[in-house]
């Protein structure tokens, strides 16, 4: 007997159609996961401000300000004077003969001669400086009497009164005292080296010895030293003043003659000092 074939069923319209329907299907699902790798690769590379081209360049450092300004601006021998001064944008301050100083602040200063103070600011964006003259008036000496003198008598007895005696000389001639380990002249001796002055001007026979001490602190070799400038201190003041240099002598005691010997504040005060005497 034959064997009968099975017959091949012939594919329907529905089955062909679902052919074109599945590949349509894994195009769109591959096209949806190339999208999300192609997102998550673009993610891992994010905008930076260095990826969108050179930024414009930052402004320069401001440039420093700066004023100074004296109250008064003149003065008598032996008074003070304040500076005060302000600077903006500035890392360093310095005032010539004074040195470094806060960028904002004043100052008390006893000038001895007309002087002009400078400042210097220095900043990052640059240098500014400051000026201010400070006038100081030194009092002229009055004139020696005229010499009346008409006998050998009367010319003894004048220049016996142009000495001076050793009272009246102290009374007019006072000693000058200083701050510890300091030879700077203070207002106070400012002003008793210009009364000392104007008797020794109005006294040209009169010759002055300076001497200077100090208190009992420190080496000797240092306090021989301080004891000299306090005494040339003096001497300009009176030379200032219009007496004459050849006319002062000074000498450094140090710490070798005391006025006192307590060991307090008030004591090594009165061993601080330039004491004048007659040079006779």
């Amino acid at each position: 007997m034959q064997a009968v074939q099975p017959k091949e069923k012939p594919m329907t319209m529905r089955h062909s159609q679902s052919i074109p329907s599945r590949s349509i299907r894994a195009a769109l699902l591959c096209a949806v996961m190339l999208t999300a790798i192609s997102g998550c690769h673009k993610a891992s590379n994010p905008v930076t401000p260095a990826s969108l081209g050179p930024t414009t360049s930052e402004a320069p450092p401001a440039a420093p300000t700066a004023s100074l300004v004296a109250d008064p601006l003149a003065v008598d021998l032996g008074q003070s004077v304040v500076l005060n001064w302000r600077s903006t944008n500035a890392s360093s301050v310095t005032i010539d003969g004074i040195g470094p100083v806060s960028p904002n602040g004043t100052q008390t200063v006893s000038p001895s001669t007309s002087t002009n103070f400078h400042l210097t600011a220095k900043g990052e964006g640059g240098t500014t400086e400051a000026n201010v003259r400070v006038t100081v008036r030194i009092p002229v000496a009055p004139a020696p009497p005229p010499d009346t003198a008409t006998t050998p008598t009367t010319t003894t007895t004048t220049t016996t009164t142009d000495m001076g005696s050793e009272e009246v000389f102290h009374l007019n001639v006072q000693d000058a005292f200083f701050d510890y380990d300091s030879y700077e002249l203070r207002p106070d001796a400012q002003a008793a080296a210009i009364k000392a002055a104007a008797y020794l001007v109005s006294h040209p026979d009169v010759r002055v010895v300076i001497g200077g001490y100090c208190d009992d602190r420190g080496s000797a070799e240092y306090n021989l030293a301080l004891g000299e400038n306090r005494a040339n201190a003096a001497k300009t003041a009176l030379v200032t003043a219009g007496v004459a240099p050849a006319r002062i002598r000074v000498v450094s005691f140090g710490k070798e003659k005391q006025f006192c010997s307590d060991e307090t504040e008030s004591c090594w005060q009165q061993n601080r000092r330039a004491q004048f005497t007659l040079d006779r």
